[in-house]
């Protein structure tokens, strides 16, 4: 069962690599990008339990903690264009109603 775990886990992890490839826009292949992330959490969970080492249940959650962190970042830049937070009067002339 969990040979067909682990191959299950293979097939969609190919399929969203050949989307980060493929994609058409920006927005399909950055999701592409997380799903890889989170099935890399599932194969190092998966590959753990196969193995007997509960610890690698640890390096997984920091493996997703970090894609976590690097897919806001990628959206931030390209939202923004900069990971820097703006100024706090930067966006004052955003808001309506300012003179």
């Amino acid at each position: 069962m969990v040979l067909v775990t682990a191959l299950a886990i293979l097939v969609t992890l190919a399929l969203a690599l050949t989307r980060a490839f493929l994609g058409p826009t920006i927005h399909d292949r950055i999701l592409a990008v997380n799903v890889v992330g989170t099935k890399t959490v599932l194969m190092i969970a998966v590959l753990g339990f196969v193995v007997g080492r509960p610890e690698f249940i640890d390096i997984a959650i920091v493996y997703a903690l970090l894609n976590y962190i690097g897919i806001v970042a990628v959206l931030r830049v390209f939202e923004d264009g900069t990971l820097s937070s703006p100024p706090p009067n930067a966006r004052a002339d955003d808001q309506e109603g300012s003179p």
